[in-house]
């Protein structure tokens, strides 16, 4: 199996069986480990798997991945590494997981083990990462000073806690949400892709290479030729329940 997968939220995975690697935009090509720490990504990446695959994991939100794992998310971003590194408990649960038949019982105890690794979050970087959420949703063009001001923190401070908890500075952010936010509304609308991006880019071909860049396809190929994992993902958007507003709007 091979496909792309756009620019997105740090993920975690256990490889249940199969096999695979990374390509990143850079040209890096990485193994997946049987427990995979996938840094937020800043643009598409490329993967290929030898089957049959079976993997169970979670997507990390900013505070997820700040709750769980206490690092610095630039210093991972468009990265992975082996959670086994970290602690013998990765290798526990992945045995455990590999040996249950049914997919229920394997979510829960998937949830339960990350319940006990969470640690807390600060009311301030809770604040902060609802701002910048909000920020990243309210306008179709993100501003930096926008964010600046409903903070009241500096642009210093700003960047600095955009790369701790999202992996990229704030105008690499704003320019990531940008085309997923259009791309999204793409794949799920019926309207015409010139109509859709407005003034948010300079002009179409600034469009075009945006997208290919975070999604790592075409307006046209969006609408009509993407394959699973992308499509799946770009959709997300019509999930129903109480899901964060940044899931809903990449």
């Amino acid at each position: 199996m091979t496909d792309t997968t756009r620019a997105d939220f740090a993920q975690l995975r256990f490889m249940l069986s199969g096999v695979g690697h990374y390509t990143f935009h850079d040209g890096r090509q990485m193994e997946t480990p049987n427990v995979c720490l996938l840094g937020p990504t800043t643009s598409s990446i490329h993967f290929d798997v030898d089957g049959p695959l079976q993997a169970l994991g979670v997507a990390l939100l900013p505070l997820g991945w700040y709750a769980l794992t206490q690092l610095d998310a630039s210093d991972h971003a468009d990265s992975l590494c082996d959670c086994t590194t970290f602690c013998s408990d990765y290798s526990d649960i992945l045995g455990t997981l590999r040996e249950i038949d049914n997919p229920d019982d394997g979510i829960e105890l998937l949830w339960n083990f990350l319940r006990s690794r969470f640690q807390p979050v600060s009311k301030a970087m809770r604040e902060f990462v609802l701002a910048a959420d909000h920020w990243l949703a309210g306008e179709s063009s993100p501003r930096l000073e926008t964010l600046v001001e409903a903070t009241g923190l500096s642009a210093r401070q700003v960047a600095r806690l955009t790369n701790r908890f999202y992996g990229a500075p704030p105008k690499l952010l704003a320019r990531k949400y940008r085309a997923l936010r259009v791309a999204s509304i793409i794949a799920s609308t019926d309207e015409d892709w010139r109509d859709i991006i407005g003034e948010a880019f300079y002009d179409q071909s600034h469009f075009i290479r945006e997208l290919k860049h975070f999604v790592g396809a075409t307006p046209h190929q969006i609408k009509n030729k993407l394959s699973i994992v992308p499509r799946l993902t770009l959709l997300r958007r019509r999930l129903e329940g109480r899901f964060p507003h940044i899931t809903k709007i990449s």
